[in-house]
């Protein structure tokens, strides 16, 4: 399990990327916070920090210079700069340092919880190494074929709005156990005489082939499940268990991409059909099934950038240029995000009130990841989704401020916060009075 600590002053930052970092999929024990340099170094020295991510304006600390302090202290820590700097100097200079990443302020929080995945996911924390994998062919068996109505679930289960189980029960019967996974994702393409179509027969028996050498290619190595979509691509889900991923846990994605390689050439050699591969991150939960398909086709997506190339790691693809998002957003997907958009608003617009309220209850709502819906909603509205929470409660207790008596903690809990202290001060960082002086101002 991880320990992450944000040194940040800007509570506000800390608010907002706290959740999105525990339901991220990832198995975090801890998330700390400091709002001074000193601060966080008692909390390295005291504790077992996985991952620092900092701000560069922190008081007490001297730039990226004491990154040589903290890495004297913890040798294993990962860093992550958060900075409004946007120089090349900057950023030159926390490389050295090893620091693993260096993102510009305002957050893409897509990106940046992507960055945290990967970073955590590749550290060299020592851990129990895993077994060799022997990647040598098992002994000869026959595949069976999922029965039609498993066939169909689990594809819907994939689709963008599709099924959505209610009971963990529902996701066992389709062999979903984890609680960690990964897709593959294989996107072949038939060669057929004179470009002729195939028929549905071949096609059934083009996905037969595919899957068949794909599933005796796991086959006592792997705790996967693998279907077809019915467009000459297959899907895999690998999984582990809690005892199984820990063992070895750093060793993971590389094997992935081995397993990818050893994908793609046996198809290309054995078949002769060329193909695709691409490979999700390992995330923590049934909530991140559907995100692992949309990682996996993005990953798929870089082909188009670098046609020489056949094995995508969504994680290595994710840091460079994004024309992938311009190359998979057909009018039909575009349809389908501002769909999802409108429903969360409208969403949004209707439970802005309620206490506790998360960017994780709005996502399962709508039956999207939280970290994906962060990424659609601020490139279809160009407000961060939490910011947009924050401007309705904001707007509505002006509006109880000027229209009604009600005392501020009333005001407070009619808008969604637990405490009257809090709701202070994010109106007095909204409108730059407190609510007692915004109420005498109106007297």
């Amino acid at each position: 399990m991880y320990n992450i600590l944000m040194l940040d002053d800007d509570q506000m930052m800390i608010e907002t990327i706290s959740p999105l970092l525990l339901h991220s999929g990832l198995n975090i024990q801890h998330i700390f916070s400091a709002n001074t340099f000193s601060q966080g170094l008692d909390y390295i020295r005291d504790y077992d920090i996985d991952l620092l991510i900092t701000d560069l304006e922190v008081e007490g600390l001297d730039r990226i210079y004491d990154m040589q302090q903290v890495k004297m202290i913890n040798p294993s820590i990962e860093i992550i700069v958060v900075s409004a700097h946007n120089t090349f100097e900057y950023a030159q200079a926390a490389i050295r340092l090893g620091v693993k990443n260096y993102l510009i302020k305002p957050l893409d929080l897509e990106l940046f919880v992507d960055s945290v995945r990967e970073v955590l996911l590749h550290s060299t924390i020592s851990r129990p190494v895993i077994e060799h994998v022997n990647w040598s062919h098992c002994n000869h068996f026959q595949m069976q074929r999922h029965p039609i109505q498993k066939h169909i679930k689990l594809n819907q289960l994939f689709a963008s709005n599709g099924y959505v189980p209610q009971e963990e029960s529902e996701y066992r019967s389709l062999g979903l156990q984890g609680p960690y996974y990964a897709m593959i994702k294989i996107q072949y393409q038939p060669l057929t005489a004179n470009q002729m179509t195939l028929t549905v027969e071949d096609q059934y028996l083009l996905n037969y082939a595919v899957m068949n050498l794909a599933v005796e290619l796991v086959h006592n190595q792997w705790n996967s499940i693998t279907f077809e979509t019915d467009e000459c691509e297959i899907n895999m889900i690998i999984q582990w268990d809690e005892t199984s991923y820990l063992q070895g846990w750093h060793h993971k994605i590389r094997q992935l991409n081995q397993l990818g390689q050893l994908l793609h050439s046996h198809i290309d050699h054995y078949l002769h059909i060329p193909n695709v591969i691409g490979i999700s991150q390992i995330l923590k939960g049934y909530e991140f099934i559907n995100q692992l398909n949309i990682q996996a086709h993005q990953a798929l997506m870089w082909h188009t950038q670098y046609p020489d190339h056949h094995v995508f790691y969504y994680g290595n693809m994710h840091w460079k240029k994004h024309e992938w998002i311009e190359v998979s957003e057909s009018k039909e997907g575009k349809n389908t995000y501002n769909l999802i958009v409108s429903q969360v608003k409208a969403y949004i617009e209707k439970c802005y009130g309620q206490k506790g309220l998360t960017i994780h209850d709005v996502a399962k709502k709508n039956h999207v990841s939280p970290n994906y819906l962060s990424y659609l909603f601020k490139k279809t509205t160009g407000f961060n989704l939490w910011e947009y929470v924050i401007k309705l409660r904001m707007e509505e207790s002006r509006n109880l401020l000027l229209e009604t008596d009600l005392r501020r903690y009333e005001v407070a809990e009619r808008v969604g916060y637990e405490s009257p202290e809090h709701f202070s001060k994010i109106f007095k960082r909204y409108y730059g009075i407190s609510p007692s002086e915004f109420k005498q101002l109106q007297a």
